[in-house]
């Protein structure tokens, strides 16, 4: 399913520090594999950077940006991904110090009714409606996938993946 031309993207992993960390840790990993699936560059934090590579605090939000930054001329879009329910505040944040004005996915992976002990409880769902209301406020188009909540490792993913691509490849001429 690899593109016919190569892309780069941002990458905004989201993390809410009382749901399991290591989710947001695997979380990471999946989504930049799916990105690998897709021949899709990501430009994405580093758990040198914050932890566990994802966006929570301020300070990690102007991270995120300042990467985005400078890499502003590659990146023609940017994917958010909420393996936990994520931090809306810090996403928002870094969308906004990023000032990269491109498409953006939102994708939200889903719970496993078989771990849904507070050890693996990911609550994805609610996050991103969240995550949506805020990036209405601040008036940050965005688009969705396909499902509500969708696995990164997901042929319906890879999917939505190429769909954005079009849309980002058009969007930035």
């Amino acid at each position: 399913m690899a593109s016919s031309k190569a892309i780069t993207m941002g990458i905004i992993v989201g993390n809410r520090g009382f749901f399991p960390g290591h989710l947001a840790k695997s979380g990471r990993e999946e989504i930049i594999a799916a990105f690998k699936l897709a021949g899709i560059t990501p430009i994405v934090l580093s758990p040198d950077e914050s932890r566990y590579g994802a966006v929570e605090t301020y300070d990690e939000a102007q991270r995120c940006a300042e990467l985005f930054k400078c890499h502003a001329g590659e990146i023609v879009g940017i994917v958010v991904t909420l393996p936990n329910f994520g931090e809306e505040r810090g996403i928002v944040d870094a969308i906004r110090l990023a000032e990269l004005h491109v498409p953006i996915l939102v994708q939200a992976t889903p719970d496993k009714t078989s771990k849904m002990e507070i050890a693996d409880r990911r609550d994805s769902f609610c996050g991103k409606m969240s995550l949506c209301n805020n990036l209405m406020q601040y008036k940050a188009a965005y688009s969705l996938t396909k499902m509500h909540t969708q696995d990164p490792a997901s042929e319906q993913f890879q999917k939505d993946l190429a769909w954005f691509s079009a849309v980002c490849v058009l969007f930035v001429g």
